[in-house]
């Protein structure tokens, strides 16, 4: 027999879940007003490579090497969009870094809202820990979203802000940025180990959770730095979490959130 007692916490426990989610909501970084555009309106959007013809493209959505660990709803093809403002600017650091001996590297720019409910789903089962070691082996997933590594809505869905790296033309190979793009940890800050606003290393590593605590070269922030200072000479603004992580300063849809799915636009 049910006693009243196991009547009411069932109700208790939705409350909370709902007062949860909602605090949730509040303390995701974006607040704007949400807007969301047409399923298929992808008219004021570009194929980031029709542009930018030297990216180099790792969409790491499109595939299974990511922190969910499959490939992420709306990504039907590896490609990467953005807006044509936002990817004529990434033309200018393109050939900023060219000169450096640099090209771009991309792992993700123009997100569908459906990418990031998926984002929001996953992290809600905290018992899918699949790529927990690869990722965020420092943390216990009930965290991610107060700390708001996962968050209801996202800065890439607006189309103006992408995640990449560098790539060295003389060794062909990647470039050591001393740690990997999605890694969900005080070490993928821009400040980690560093004054990201003088570019001055100072191997304070004292953020790190690890036991020995992880720390970065000065070569490897120094790699960090060329990448930052580019991408904010031709008009994108740095995150302060993720190092791989840049908004276009002036981007055209600062309230819209899109919902067409990423593949090749046709002109």
């Amino acid at each position: 027999m049910m006693t009243k007692k196991t009547l009411w916490m069932p109700a208790v426990i939705l409350l909370l879940y709902g007062a949860c989610m909602l605090a949730i909501c509040q303390s995701c970084k974006d607040k704007a007003q949400v807007k969301v555009a047409s399923t298929e309106d992808n008219s004021q959007f570009v194929t980031l490579t029709d542009v930018v013809p030297d990216a180099i493209l790792e969409i790491r959505y499109f595939g299974t090497y990511n922190f969910v660990g499959s490939r992420i709803d709306g990504y039907e093809e590896p490609t990467a969009l953005l807006t044509r403002q936002a990817a004529d600017s990434l033309k200018a650091v393109s050939d900023d870094l060219i000169k450096q001996g640099y090209r771009l590297k991309i792992f993700d720019a123009y997100r569908p809202q459906k990418g990031v409910d998926h984002f929001v789903r996953w992290a809600e089962n905290v018992n899918d820990t699949l790529m927990k070691s690869y990722f965020y082996p420092d943390l216990d997933k009930s965290v991610l979203f107060p700390r708001e590594y996962i968050c209801l809505k996202s800065g890439h869905t607006r189309g103006s802000t992408l995640d990449l790296t560098l790539f060295d033309m003389k060794t062909e190979k990647e470039v050591d940025m001393g740690g990997t793009f999605d890694w969900f940890g005080p070490e993928s800050h821009p400040d980690f180990c560093g004054n990201p606003e003088t570019g001055q290393y100072t191997g304070n590593n004292s953020k790190s959770p690890a036991q020995p605590k992880r720390s970065i070269t000065p070569e490897q922030f120094q790699h960090r730095m060329i990448l930052r200072r580019a991408m904010m000479r031709h008009g994108f603004k740095p995150f302060d979490t993720e190092w791989w992580h840049f908004t276009l300063k002036n981007e055209p849809f600062p309230n819209t959130y899109f919902t067409f799915p990423v593949k090749q636009i046709k002109k």
